[in-house]
């Protein structure tokens, strides 16, 4: 049975000489992998469109198991974050994040559109680390662990009548001022980062206008999610990895240009 699909790619991973095994969320069947053949081949009609990240309309081949790529036609190919390492760490942390996390076939058009309206935004231009702590505090959710945004996790106090200081990741949320002695582990917490979790967990992506985050607030969201996603999810993102190297890297690289001025 054929049928067309909007889709992303998620996952391309070589199959045999020629082919190409690729796992798409798609807006109407949730996640499924599909087989491209001769998708490696360079004069392939289907290379275009099975790179990861691609979004476009594809006709499958549906089956009991892996289904078979019959077209693809790209809607975008999301140009000017492939053109950035650091964007595409941060994009390859959502798509890798979201195939980890949910199972397939099971259809979830609300994940679909965030995922691709936060690729959109990337690509404008806007914050990609940003973003993919955004998708992560989003995705606590899913992955059956949701923290304490909104009240203290160890006195109950709202974030309305008391300050949050701290996040405990033994816990699950945060601490206020009173209770942070609970957990000696606890990351200390700005404001800034406290109204920012809090507004990534609820608001809708459709209203994301410019958000300017500083590097201590992104540096203390990256130690809170991080951490929160090793202590509970299961999941480990090899993006992760990549990202810690470049770190590594481009600091390098502007330490050693500072002491050749």
């Amino acid at each position: 049975m054929l049928q067309r699909v909007e889709g992303i790619v998620l996952r391309a991973n070589p199959y045999g000489e020629s082919n190409v095994i690729i796992t798409l969320l798609t807006r109407e069947l949730g996640k499924i992998g599909v087989v491209a053949r001769g998708a490696k081949k360079t004069n392939s009609r289907l290379a275009s469109v099975t790179q990861l990240f691609t979004y476009g309309s594809f006709l499958i081949q549906k089956g009991s198991g892996l289904g078979t790529l019959s077209q693809g036609e790209l809607i975008d190919s999301f140009r000017d974050v492939r053109g950035d390492l650091f964007a595409t760490s941060y994009a390859s942390i959502i798509v890798e994040l979201t195939d980890k996390a949910i199972d397939e076939k099971k259809n979830n058009p609300y994940l679909f559109e965030l995922v691709l309206q936060l690729l959109q935004h990337m690509n404008e231009g806007a914050d990609a680390e940003v973003l993919a702590y955004l998708f992560m505090t989003k995705m606590i959710p899913v992955l059956g662990y949701p923290p304490f945004f909104d009240n203290c996790i160890n006195c109950r106090c709202s974030a309305n009548e008391n300050v949050f200081v701290a996040f405990s990741v033994k816990e699950g949320g945060f601490l206020c001022q009173r209770c942070k002695h609970t957990d000696p582990y606890a990351y200390p917490v700005s404001e800034k980062s406290v109204k920012l979790m809090r507004l990534f967990y609820h608001f809708d992506v459709n209203r994301l206008g410019k958000i300017e985050v500083s590097d201590q607030t992104k540096k203390n969201l990256q130690q809170i999610l991080f951490s929160y996603y090793d202590e509970y999810s299961g999941i480990y993102l090899k993006a992760r990895k990549f990202l810690d190297q470049l770190k590594v890297m481009d600091n390098f690289l502007k330490s050693d240009k500072n002491s050749e001025t």
